[in-house]
C-alpha cells in the first residue's frame, strides 16, 4: 500500500491516464489520492488561488463510492474515481456558482451542466468549483483574488479559465473542465505548460454553462497531455437535447486508438506571424522542426486577414454578452468590475449597420478557413499572440485595445469560425516561463487534433515537466 508521504510527494505528477490505470488496477485507492489532493490544495491554494471554491466532504464521497464499485467490478471506465475540477461557470449541485462575479456570487443552482453530469456518470471525482475572471471576460473583479502562475507569479497564467490552467499545472486536481470564447482554454493551457482541448463549437454542450458570448462560447478539458485531454473530451462531448446548439455528429473515443494512418499536412502563415516576439519565433521554428523530423509536411499557406476577423469578434462578442446580461445590466451596473462593465456598454451601442457588417464579415472568414482546410490537414499557431506576458502588463486586457488584440490574434479567429484547436507546450520563454502552440483542425475533426498532439508529445518532453511548488 502506498504510504501518506508517497501519496504526497509523487502521485501529483501522475497523468490523467497514468492515475487512471492505479485506479483501476487497485494499486491506488480512489479515496487516499482524493484525499492527498485536498491536502495540497489546502496548502498550496493560498498562495496559488486557482479554487473558488472545495467541495471537499463531496469529493471524499464520491472517491469512496468510486472505490466500492470499482471492488465490485463495476468500473466506468478512465475517469473512474480520478480527482477532476471544473470552472466556476458550469451549474455545480452542491456548490455556488458566481462565475467570477460578486453579482452572482450567492448563486446556487439546483442542477448540474451537462458536462458536470456526464462527469459525474463516468464516475469522475469532483473537486470544486476553479476561478476565473469576471463573466468569463479578460478582467477580474475586483474583490476576487487572481490565480497565480506556478512557474513563476510574476508571469501571467491566461484568462479567463487559468484556474483551470493553474491547478492542473500544479497537482491541485488532474485535469479540469474550462471554457473559450477568445481563447481563453488555450491562454492558460500555454502559460501554464499544459494541454487543452477547444472542441468544434457544438461538440460539448452548453447546457448549465453561464453565457459570455453564445455563438462563440465554447466548453473543453485541459489537461497534462493529449491523451488526457482526450479522455476528457470522450466522456463530456455529444449531443444533448438540453442545448439546441449541440451538434448530432457523431462522437468518438478520443483517446482510444492515437495512431496516425498517415503524416499531416501542417500549414502556417508566416505572413501574419511576422510581427511575432523572439520567444515565439524560437517555439515555433522548433516545433517546426519537431514536425519535419516527424515526416509531416509543413506548407506555406494564405490565411484571411486575422486582426480584420479580431476586430469583428471584440464587436459581436460585446453584443451577444450584453444581451445575456440584460437583466442585470445597467439595472446593477455597480455590482459590476469596470472592465467588464465597460464592454457591457460597449456591446449597447453597437448600431444594426455595424453588427451585420461584423456577421458578414465572420461568414467570410469562416468559409475561407474551410478553404485553406482543404488543402492543408492542420494550422499551426501560437497559442497567443504574445510570447513573454507578465501578471502586470495584462491587467491591462480589455481596456487596451492593441494589447487586447494582440493577445488574441491568433486564438479568437477560430471562435469565430467554430474550428477545434488543440493547445500544446512547447518550451520555455527566456524567463523559463513555458509557451505553446495550437493546431486548428477541420470541424469535428477533434480525433485527428488528439493523435496530432499525442504524436508530438511522443517526441518531445515538454508535456513530462512540472512546476516546482
Amino acid at each position: 500500500m502506498t504510504s501518506r508521504r508517497e501519496l504526497d510527494d509523487g502521485i501529483w505528477k501522475l497523468e490523467l491516464t497514468e492515475l487512471a490505470e492505479l485506479i483501476r488496477t487497485r494499486q491506488l485507492k480512489s479515496e487516499d489520492v482524493t484525499d492527498s489532493t485536498l491536502r495540497r490544495i489546502e496548502r498550496l491554494d493560498p498562495r496559488l488561488k486557482s479554487y473558488a471554491y472545495v467541495t471537499a466532504d463531496a469529493a471524499l464521497s464520491a472517491a469512496r463510492a468510486a472505490d466500492a464499485d470499482i471492488a465490485r467490478g463495476r468500473y466506468r471506465g478512465a475517469l473512474h474515481g480520478v480527482p477532476i475540477g471544473v470552472k466556476d461557470l458550469c451549474y455545480t449541485v452542491g456548490a455556488p456558482n458566481a462565475s467570477g462575479t460578486s453579482i452572482f456570487r450567492d448563486f446556487h443552482p439546483s442542477y448540474d451542466a451537462t458536462v458536470v453530469a456526464r462527469l459525474r456518470t463516468a464516475g469522475a471525482v469532483i473537486l470544486g468549483k476553479l476561478a476565473m475572471t469576471e463573466g468569463a471576460y479578460l478582467a477580474y473583479h475586483p474583490s476576487a483574488a487572481v490565480p497565480v502562475n506556478p512557474w513563476n507569479p510574476a508571469a501571467w497564467a491566461g484568462v479567463s479559465s487559468s484556474g483551470c490552467g493553474v491547478a492542473t499545472a500544479a497537482g491541485l486536481c488532474f485535469g479540469s473542465i474550462g471554457s473559450d470564447t477568445g481563447g481563453s482554454i488555450r491562454f492558460p493551457a500555454g502559460a501554464c505548460g499544459v494541454t487543452g482541448i477547444k472542441p468544434t463549437w457544438g461538440r460539448v454542450s452548453r447546457h448549465g454553462i453561464v453565457e459570455l458570448a453564445g455563438s462563440f462560447d465554447h466548453v473543453g478539458p485541459i489537461a497534462r497531455t493529449a491523451r488526457d485531454a482526450g479522455t476528457l473530451l470522450t466522456v463530456i462531448a455529444g449531443f444533448d437535447r438540453d442545448d439546441p446548439s449541440a451538434s448530432q455528429v457523431p462522437t468518438m473515443d478520443y483517446a482510444a486508438d492515437l495512431t496516425l494512418t498517415r503524416s499531416p499536412r501542417v500549414g502556417v502563415d508566416w505572413a501574419q506571424l511576422a510581427a511575432s516576439d523572439e520567444d515565439t519565433r524560437s517555439m515555433l521554428g522548433l516545433v517546426v522542426k519537431t514536425l519535419t523530423g516527424l515526416g509531416w509536411s509543413v506548407l506555406d499557406i494564405m490565411l484571411p486577414e486575422l486582426e480584420r476577423v479580431v476586430a469583428a469578434f471584440a464587436v459581436l462578442r460585446a453584443v451577444e454578452t450584453a444581451r445575456a446580461h440584460a437583466e442585470t445590466y445597467p439595472a446593477r451596473a455597480d455590482e459590476y468590475g469596470p472592465v467588464f462593465r465597460g464592454m457591457l456598454e460597449a456591446g449597447r451601442t453597437v448600431t444594426a449597420e455595424d453588427h451585420h457588417r461584423c456577421v458578414r464579415r465572420r461568414r467570410e472568414f469562416t468559409a475561407a478557413v474551410r478553404r485553406v482546410l482543404d488543402d492543408v490537414d492542420l494550422l499551426l499557431l501560437p497559442s497567443r499572440g504574445i510570447g513573454p506576458a507578465t501578471a502586470a502588463a495584462m491587467q491591462a486586457l480589455g481596456q487596451d485595445a492593441a494589447l487586447t488584440a494582440a493577445v488574441a490574434l491568433p486564438t479568437a479567429p477560430f471562435n469565430v469560425s467554430g474550428h477545434p484547436a488543440i493547445c500544446l507546450p512547447a518550451g520555455v520563454t527566456r524567463d523559463g516561463i513555458p509557451i505553446g502552440f495550437q493546431f486548428v483542425g477541420r470541424e469535428f475533426q477533434e480525433g485527428l487534433l488528439v493523435a496530432a498532439g499525442h504524436a508530438f508529445q511522443q517526441a518531445t518532453t515538454f508535456h513530462r515537466r512540472r512546476p516546482d511548488v
